[in-house]
């Protein structure tokens, strides 16, 4: 499809001629994905949809209780400290962002007014500024009214390095305007294509300026809020019980009409994956449950209850192994895998480049993830404009050894590799999980083979994806040599997911292991490229950038991509829920209902 033809289209949907839906089918019908299409639409001024998901019920409550699972239990409240996903989950049940992501791709309106766009003076021409206007009406829980003087909070709050917050990366380099009661002004330091990015998502959580004022920078722990929450949500706080029990019920002074459906809230924690899928599809005792991690066999088997189903949508969300290039094992100024450290034999790319030869991925995701999961070499995986070609996986134990061979590393009488007194030893951790225990188990085989030798280390996932900054063995700490995880892609763009990879990231002491890159690895080339990327108006030259950035690290080896996932989750059969895989589960938690 030539421009020519690509405009044609936009006029018509302009003019009501194409629907919204028969465009995105015509862009995925010649390659595009639909997130891909739907930014299209929003850069030419196509307004957003409205809704995502068809809302029935014609009045608030009487849905009586909705029971949620989330077997990775949440530990607090604060969706600015919010480094695990199931802390972003339960955050997001009381606090909402401008604007959050659907399905398919579509930015939609929850505490703002409209989308901004050009056309609606939202978009500056030159890409520097946004302007959002909020939702009149909107009241705190505690009955005080929503301003813009709490989104330029927000900013204040996540953008303060004393405050360390999960989000800072998208605040530090911005500045906030009020314009009046209802506006707020975003001003970008140069033109920034993808600029729906603070106060929108699982980064852009408004939280209250007149309950968090008191605790900013070095304080900010200290704020009761952290785990009694005042937000703007459907559902009002009534109890937390970190790692075990949260509960809330129906917000009756809701911003969106005849919403919420259910009159309670109850989001149960601890367990795993497989009785959590167990307790929705096979006895009902639960409504939903999230992030279904169990081999998609064992799921098909529970689906033919009838009780309920699996929902499964794509996402840009990773599986992969970090290889941790610091030392683990030496302390240095108060923390374990410094980057003042190196480690003694990851940081040889030849060991590293041998380690990412012994995955065998096509078998991970025949017998373990089906459904669940693709195999892929690459970080970035959707939209597929951003996805690398060049990246390849291969799987070759005669390869791996034939590396170690040539550089020198010799199998000893235990069979285990060795040179210049250090062995080929390593201790490999993940949360438990049985699709990872045996993810595990399969890569240990392979390394038996090449004379790599594992210490497989399992963490209670409540405590591997704790934000407790006291907690040594949590995934950002990376006190270990290798790690291996799902890191989820919050929009359907991937510049802040590849924040991951840029130096000013680095998760270490100061910023409480709350810097987005955990594996403290850095090269300038990739910085220069994501900083170029963050000022580049051309969407090919943009993502040819962001593409850059994925393949340094990849082709270092220190990022082992495995499977490309995607969101599954098990519902009841007679709930009807908003699954995005570009937001969290919880993001449109108010038009949920039952029938």
């Amino acid at each position: 499809m030539n421009e020519h033809e690509l405009r044609g289209l936009l006029a018509k949907v302009k003019d009501g001629g194409l629907s919204r839906r028969s465009f995105v089918q015509r862009m995925v019908a010649v390659g595009l994905t639909a997130p891909i299409a739907t930014q299209i639409l929003s850069w030419n001024d196509v307004a957003m949809a409205n809704a995502t998901l068809q809302y029935k019920p014609t009045k608030a409550g009487g849905g009586g209780p909705l029971k949620i699972l989330l077997w990775q239990a949440p530990t607090l409240l604060n969706p600015h400290f919010a480094s695990g996903t199931k802390d972003q989950i339960a955050s997001r049940i009381f606090y909402e962002p401008l604007a959050g992501w659907d399905k398919e791709g579509n930015l939609i309106p929850q505490l703002a007014a409209e989308i901004p766009t050009k056309e609606n003076g939202g978009l500056s021409a030159d890409g520097t500024t946004v302007t959002w206007k909020l939702k009149p009406g909107v009241k705190w829980h505690d009955g005080k009214p929503l301003t813009a003087d709490d989104v330029v909070f927000t900013w204040q709050y996540a953008a303060d390095p004393a405050t360390a917050a999960y989000t800072t990366g998208s605040y530090k380099d911005v500045k906030v305007e009020k314009v009046d009661d209802l506006t707020v002004k975003v001003i970008f330091q140069a033109p920034t294509p993808f600029w729906a990015d603070p106060f929108v998502g699982v980064a852009g959580m408004i939280i209250p300026k007149h309950h968090f004022g008191e605790y900013t920078g070095a304080k900010s722990r200290e704020a009761p809020a952290n785990l009694k929450p005042v937000g703007t949500g459907a559902y009002k706080f009534v109890e937390f019980k970190p790692g075990d029990m949260l509960t809330g019920a129906r917000n009756e002074d809701y911003h969106v009409k005849n919403q919420p459906h259910f009159d309670t809230l109850d989001v149960k924690g601890g367990g795993d994956a497989v009785s959590a899928a167990r307790a929705v599809l096979q006895t009902g005792e639960f409504d939903y449950a999230w992030n279904m991690q169990v081999e998609d066999e064992v799921l098909k088997r529970m689906e033919t209850g009838g009780r309920g189903k699996i929902s499964a949508v794509p996402s840009g969300n990773i599986e992969f192994i970090i290889l941790n290039t610091t030392d683990p094992w030496t302390e240095v100024d108060g923390e374990r895998s410094s980057v003042k450290t190196k480690h003694p034999t990851l940081s040889d790319p030849k060991v590293r480049e041998a380690i990412n030869l012994l995955i065998d991925r096509d078998s991970i995701q025949k017998f373990i993830y089906g459904r669940g999961g693709t195999a892929t070499a690459s970080f970035v995986n959707q939209p597929e404009k951003f996805k690398s070609k060049k990246l390849k996986y291969e799987f070759s134990i005669d390869k791996a050894n034939k590396i170690l061979d040539d550089a020198g590393w010799k199998k000893g009488g235990d069979g285990i590799r060795e040179k210049d007194g250090k062995k080929l030893k390593y201790v490999f951790q993940t949360s438990i999980n049985a699709p990872r225990q045996k993810t595990q188990a399969i890569i240990k085989q392979a390394c038996q083979r090449a004379g790599i030798d594992l210490e497989l280390k399992s963490v209670t996932a409540s405590v591997f994806f704790s934000s407790d900054v006291a907690n040594p063995d949590t995934y950002t700490k990376l006190y270990c040599d290798m790690e291996m995880y799902t890191t989820t892609q919050p929009q359907p763009d991937p510049e802040r997911f590849l924040n991951q990879f840029v130096s000013w990231e680095v998760a270490n002491k100061e910023n409480k292991w709350l810097g987005r890159n955990v594996s403290r690895y850095a090269d300038p080339a990739a910085d220069e490229a994501y900083k170029a990327a963050q000022k580049e108006l051309d969407p090919d030259k943009r993502a040819a950038l962001l593409i850059k950035v994925n393949e340094i690290f990849c082709e270092a080896n220190v990022i082992l991509p495995l499977l490309s996932r995607a969101v599954v989750a098990a519902a009841a059969s007679n709930l009807s829920h908003d699954h995005s895989g570009w937001d969290v589960d919880t993001w449109n938690l108010a038009s949920w209902y039952r029938g």
